[in-house]
């Protein structure tokens, strides 16, 4: 009977610490804590992504229920995707405006542009001088072809540090935060919820952008 009793014992204690270790190993759970010290504190923040591009399923649902859209990007290959697809079907319709911030492409080597491509060169062998500049080219002229079909779309050029990606819309912004050995897809993702201190960072970091930006001509 003892016998019996600790092998019982022993199953459940077995299968309460398996609980307990997939619990604080997974993804989701990491995020309680987070979610809580941000409630404290009024920061705002729901979840941290170790990487950027874990957040686009998540950044596509929340883009195709908002009402306005703000972004500023390194580069802006998302902008081309799928997870924008809902912002350029309804620019016309659902969405009151949607900004887009982008390097400026036309400041050479002397440009903060210039300056985080030579940083992703040192550790992406296959990234030739100019690709950079090319693929904000290439981004930018999307978004013009969308601008011109959409007054309510709006492209400009910054020349800033480029150091992080915002995506704003009026509930939620992404903020990825540039690791200068990596590129921004593989940078952690902060998500904060309106009203709390960071989403009014994040806010507050694009319209700084914005007002010293010039317009796409």
């Amino acid at each position: 009977m003892d016998a019996f009793v600790l092998g019982v014992v022993s199953s459940l204690l077995a299968t309460a610490l398996t609980i307990a270790g997939s619990w604080a190993f997974s993804t989701r759970s990491r995020q309680w804590p987070v979610a809580l010290l941000s409630r404290v504190t009024g920061l705002g923040v729901r979840y941290v992504f170790p990487r950027q591009r874990l957040a686009a399923q998540q950044l596509a649902a929340e883009l195709a229920r908002a009402r306005w859209v703000r972004v500023l990007a390194g580069r802006g290959n998302e902008l081309t995707r799928d997870g924008f697809a809902s912002v350029w079907e309804d620019a016309g319709r659902r969405l009151e405006s949607v900004q887009v911030l982008l390097p400026d492409v036309d400041l050479g080597s002397d440009s903060w542009l210039a300056r985080r491509e030579a940083e992703i060169r040192r550790v992406d062998l296959g990234f030739s001088p100019g690709l950079l500049t090319e693929q904000v080219r290439t981004n930018a002229a999307y978004v013009s072809e969308v601008a011109r079909h959409h007054e309510n779309v709006l492209l400009r050029f910054y020349n800033l540090p480029n150091v992080h990606r915002i995506v704003i819309t009026d509930n939620v912004a992404y903020l990825t935060m540039y690791r200068q050995t990596e590129h921004g897809r593989n940078s952690p993702c902060v998500v904060a919820r309106r009203p709390g201190l960071m989403y009014d960072y994040a806010l507050l970091l694009f319209a700084t952008a914005w007002d010293h930006s010039r317009p796409a001509e």
